[in-house]
């Protein structure tokens, strides 16, 4: 009897997985369904609707409630699916340096809010936190040591909350980034690609409206393929126009409307691109692709859902709240 080689076993396994992942793609949020929301008049209206939808599950009661609800499912998925769950590990660096950004601060200041931490990551909360109280660094995986102990003792010596999250919120970028371009899969390295990258144009005006110099910039930005990061350094030292003109040469230079209306209309603007980059990924059933694609849909209609039902709590005009929704992935 022939044996089956990894390749073929692994094909298989896409095969069936994305079998799955096409029945649970029929009830994701559509346009139909924005629109019944849309048409609710309050908050509540809406999370009855959501609930007949599916939406939460036994003792989830709250927007938020429900929403986590959702996000752990999607993984709760993830996993009866794919045996080797690390190849999604690009999707959870940034809860992993959440977590050390929020055990470095409570360490600091001798508080304790298990509440803050988030579950989906690639290290157990607890590790991290044993590892900041211990300042047993070696515990953390090896992208994590040198970076958390910098940020440990910038804290610890400076007090500086905002540097420590700098030096951080970088790191993650970069574990992020290297991590998605490693995968082979395509859709994951477009999907970093453009997180950086956006990720880079957003400190860098920032940094014209606050007055950040150089060494803020070289120490803040992340390398990434589509962006010179000496031209955005550049750029932002001499100002705002200086940033939209770089980006004109840019693969973004269709996101310029959207930047210069609100950081909010750039952020929907990204998160309709990824929609776009996702949506052919519905016809590659061999590959980790639709799978990947699953799970940013999946962000993209909760993304969605929070932003209706905050507007919907907040008496936000209905044309307003439009203007902030997303493209839907069905």
């Amino acid at each position: 009897m022939r044996k089956e080689n990894k390749s073929e076993i692994t094909d298989k396994q896409y095969i069936y997985a994305v079998a799955r992942i096409r029945s649970k793609e029929l009830s994701l949020i559509s346009k139909s369904d924005i629109e019944q929301l849309m048409s609710c008049k309050t908050e509540i209206e809406c999370l009855r609707y959501l609930a007949d939808k599916g939406w939460g599950k036994e003792g989830t009661h709250t927007s938020d409630q429900i929403l986590a609800s959702e996000r752990e499912k999607t993984w709760e998925l993830l996993k009866e699916l794919v045996e080797d769950i690390s190849v999604f590990n690009t999707f959870l660096y940034g809860n992993d340096y959440h977590n050390l950004k929020a055990a470095i601060k409570q360490i600091y200041k001798g508080t304790n809010n298990p509440n803050i931490y988030l579950s989906n990551s690639t290290i157990d909360p607890n590790i991290i936190i044993k590892a900041v109280t211990e300042r047993d660094f070696s515990l953390l995986p090896e992208h994590m040591r040198e970076v958390a102990e910098e940020a440990y003792q910038i804290q610890l010596h400076t007090g500086d909350s905002q540097l420590c999250d700098l030096v951080l919120d970088k790191a993650a970028l970069d574990s992020i980034y290297s991590h998605g371009k490693a995968s082979g899969n395509e859709l994951i390295s477009q999907y970093v690609e453009l997180k950086v990258a956006a990720a880079n144009i957003n400190i860098a005006i920032r940094s014209v409206k606050t007055g950040k110099d150089e060494e803020f910039l070289q120490r803040s930005l992340a390398e990434c393929e589509s962006l010179n990061k000496s031209k955005l350094i550049q750029s932002a030292l001499e100002g705002m126009e200086a940033i939209y003109e770089y980006l004109l040469t840019t693969d973004y230079s269709d996101a310029l409307p959207a930047l210069k209306e609100s950081s909010q209309a750039f952020e929907r603007w990204c998160d309709n691109r990824i929609v776009e980059y996702i949506r052919p990924q519905k016809y590659n059933p061999f590959t980790l692709s639709p799978l990947a694609a699953y799970l940013l849909a999946r962000e993209n209609e909760i993304k969605t859902v929070r932003i209706l039902l905050s507007g919907k709590r907040n008496d936000i005009s209905d044309d307003i709240i439009r203007e902030r929704l997303r493209e839907m992935y069905v």
